[in-house]
């Protein structure tokens, strides 16, 4: 069987039972050393697969560190140090320039730093980030609890949306398109959630592959059901305006989208924070599986190595 037949989620089990690991499995690795716990993470960005030459090269470089900051976020944590491993082509050297101004800005506005990497020679662009972090309390996956309430962060799908847009390759774009096309190119990691997560989540992880496939993530790894209401699921604006636009169903790129850095995690509904931007969507039950209101909901989203 070729990986592509077997899928991401089932490979990275097979890989965990080669390992015997008891590290594999959730956003980060959790590691102690003198007693202090650090997280680690390491997520790649390949051209082709994740973005494309003419997207902006410093967008590409806020990503890459977007992405492993979100992974710390998710578990309760802050990102401290970051190394930066470039697979390049023969490019100006202005490309390189533009990316580390994108990676710069990134670890100022996330209050981490570059303290090395490495750059290797490749016929496509790829960048690979390494992150270490710390928490002062872990949030795993497999912490949700039956009557915890399901929460998320921000709105789901602009990201989708904002990428069909880049690939539209129009010559002028109205401004809620702009938005939604800024959301795919420089997402935000929930940094301003580290204190509610490390504090009360039972359970956490980020919405990076899409809501339908995340949210099997953490039922499967709870061993619990998460009963989903599909009128809760937070909507933008701009996607709404979006597929009004092109007759698509909001839904679907709220449930399915990948790539928005979003956080879905439990926790008792007496937690909820009204100053914070999360949003109640359903709750979890004891069972197993994901329920959009009484139907299942099997993963849909962004799968790195099935075919399309």
């Amino acid at each position: 069987m070729r990986v592509s037949g077997l899928g991401e989620d089932a490979l990275v089990e097979r890989i965990k039972g080669i390992l015997d690991s008891t590290y594999i499995g959730d956003d980060t690795a959790l590691v102690e050393v003198g007693g202090v716990p650090l997280l680690l993470t390491t997520d790649a960005l390949r051209e082709g697969v994740h973005f494309l030459r003419s997207f902006p090269i410093s967008a590409v470089g806020w990503k890459a560190v977007s992405t492993s900051v979100s992974d710390v976020v998710a578990c309760g944590g802050k990102p401290l140090f970051l190394l930066v491993s470039l697979a390049l082509p023969d490019v100006d050297v202005s490309v390189v320039d533009q990316l580390y101004e994108g990676i710069k800005k990134a670890c100022q506005f996330y209050s981490c730093t570059v303290v090395g990497g490495n750059i290797t020679k490749s016929d496509k662009l790829g960048i690979d980030v390494f992150l270490l972090g710390q928490t002062q309390r872990f949030v795993a996956r497999r912490g949700a609890k039956p009557k915890d309430g399901v929460y998320v962060s921000g709105t789901l799908g602009d990201a989708k949306a904002g990428l069909e847009l880049l690939l539209m390759e129009k010559r002028q774009y109205e401004e809620f398109e702009l938005l939604l096309i800024e959301r795919h190119l420089r997402p935000t990691a929930r940094i301003d959630y580290v204190g509610h997560i490390s504090k009360y989540a039972n359970a956490c992880m980020d919405i990076s592959d899409g809501l339908s496939t995340d949210a099997n993530r953490l039922a499967k790894s709870s061993g619990v059901r998460l009963r989903l209401d599909p009128d809760r699921i937070p909507i933008s604006r701009e996607l709404r305006t979006f597929c009004q636009k092109h007759g698509k169903d909001p839904l679907q790129y709220a449930l399915h989208g990948g790539e928005d850095y979003q956080l879905l995690f439990t926790h008792p509904e007496s937690r909820y924070n009204p100053f914070l931007d999360m949003t109640l969507i359903g709750w979890v039950e004891e069972g197993e599986g994901v329920y959009l209101g009484q139907e299942p909901l099997p993963p849909a989203g962004f799968d790195h190595l099935r075919e399309v």
